[in-house]
C-alpha cells in the first residue's frame, strides 16, 4: 500500500510537472507566432495570438495545431488605388494550422472571423464633395449611421438654387460583391418638385469601397450594419499565418 501511495505521488508530480511545461511551452509559442505574424503582414503593434487545445505538445510532435485565435488591431486593408482603410477589429479563428519543421512557416486548412470597419471610414468612399445631379443641382453624402434591422443610414445633403439646401436619409443595403463593401440606397424618397433623375441622385447615395488584401489570403464574407459600423464576416482556405 505504501508503494501504491507513492507511485500515486510520483504520478500526479509528473502530471503537474507535465501541464505546466506544457502550458510554458503554450505561451512561447503564441508569443513567437505572434511576432512572426507581425513581421510577415507588416503589423503596426503585435497581433495577439491563442492557441488553444490540450496538451499543445502532442499537438507540436503530430505537426499540427488544432485551434488557434489571432486578434488584429487597426488593420490597414488595400482599398484601391492605392489608398488604405483601416479596419479597427480583426479576428480570426484558424483550424487545423500546419506548420513546417523549422516552424518557419505555419498556414491553416480553414479560417473564419469578423471584421469591424466604422461609419467614418466607411465614408471615404462616398461622394461627400457636392456632385452636379441636375442643372445647377448638387448632392453630396454627408453622414452614415447605423439604420437598424442590418441597415445603413445614408444621409444626403442636396442644394437647390433660389430654393436653398435639402437634407434628406435613405435607408440602404450593405453586401458583398468580390472584395468590395457595396452600399445601395433601398428606395429614394419623393423629390416632387426637383427636376432629379433617380439614376442621377443614386450616383451620390449608391457606392462601393474595396477591401483587398487581408492577412493571410482571407477573403470578405458577408456584411450587414452595427451601431459602430459594418461588421463583415470573412472565411478562406490555406489561410496562410507566417512564411
Amino acid at each position: 500500500m505504501r508503494a501504491l501511495r507513492i507511485l500515486l505521488i510520483v504520478v500526479v508530480i509528473l502530471g503537474g510537472l507535465f501541464v505546466a511545461v506544457d502550458r510554458i511551452a503554450v505561451h512561447f509559442a503564441e508569443g513567437e507566432a505572434a511576432d512572426r505574424l507581425r513581421a510577415s503582414e507588416g503589423l503596426p503593434r503585435t497581433p495577439d495570438v491563442s492557441i488553444n487545445g490540450f496538451p499543445f505538445l502532442t499537438q507540436v510532435a503530430a505537426g499540427e495545431l488544432d485551434d488557434v485565435e489571432v486578434g488584429i488591431q487597426d488593420y490597414e486593408a488595400a482599398a484601391g488605388e492605392g489608398e488604405k482603410i483601416r479596419i479597427d477589429d480583426l479576428q480570426a479563428h484558424m483550424k487545423g494550422v500546419r506548420f513546417s519543421g523549422d516552424y518557419s512557416s505555419a498556414t491553416a486548412a480553414s479560417a473564419t472571423g469578423t471584421a469591424t470597419i466604422a461609419y467614418d471610414e466607411l465614408m471615404k468612399a462616398a461622394k461627400s464633395e457636392p456632385t452636379e445631379v441636375a442643372p445647377g443641382i448638387t448632392a453630396r453624402v454627408v453622414s452614415l449611421a447605423d439604420g437598424g434591422n442590418g441597415k445603413i443610414k445614408v444621409g444626403v445633403e442636396v442644394d437647390v438654387p433660389v430654393i436653398g439646401t435639402r437634407e434628406l436619409s435613405v435607408l440602404s443595403t450593405v453586401s458583398v460583391k468580390g472584395d468590395n463593401v457595396e452600399v445601395r440606397t433601398d428606395s429614394l424618397p419623393d423629390l416632387a418638385g426637383l427636376d432629379i433623375a433617380e439614376n442621377s441622385v443614386r450616383k451620390i447615395t449608391d457606392f462601393q469601397q474595396v477591401i483587398d488584401d487581408l492577412p493571410g489570403g482571407i477573403r470578405l464574407d458577408k456584411v450587414e450594419a452595427a451601431p459602430d459600423g459594418v461588421e463583415i464576416s470573412v472565411q478562406g482556405s490555406d489561410v496562410r499565418l507566417a512564411g
